[in-house]
């Protein structure tokens, strides 16, 4: 099992690449979204410092598999651009971002 540092160190490293800059932890923010008395997403958020990039400072980042039984990690980042501005509305724009992506017609 992955300890929790090489999970962050993952999630640094990822988004220093994604993001074409450097990327250090700052803290762990705990997130329950709910939504018609329903939880749709349930976690931490890790929260990183930026330096590098031109428009952000912050980023978003966590992982999360599509099915109980699923077995492939995907991660997700968001930076801090409105209208993200915290934890709790970059994953609003994640659930979004998913739903979009299944409309009919969506590649």
């Amino acid at each position: 099992m992955e300890s929790k540092q090489d999970y962050i160190s993952r999630l640094e490293v990822i988004i220093s690449r994604l993001h074409n800059c450097r990327a250090v932890h700052h803290e762990t923010v705990s997130v329950h979204e709910i939504f018609q008395d329903q939880t749709v997403w349930q976690g931490d958020v890790e929260v990183f410092e930026l330096t590098g990039h031109p428009q952000a400072t912050l980023a978003y980042g966590w992982s999360r598999r599509d099915e109980v039984k699923d077995e492939t990690e995907r991660f997700v980042t968001v930076l801090k651009l409105p209208p993200v501005t915290s934890p709790v509305t970059a994953v609003r724009a994640s659930i979004m971002a998913a739903k979009e992506k299944q409309k009919p017609g969506r590649l």
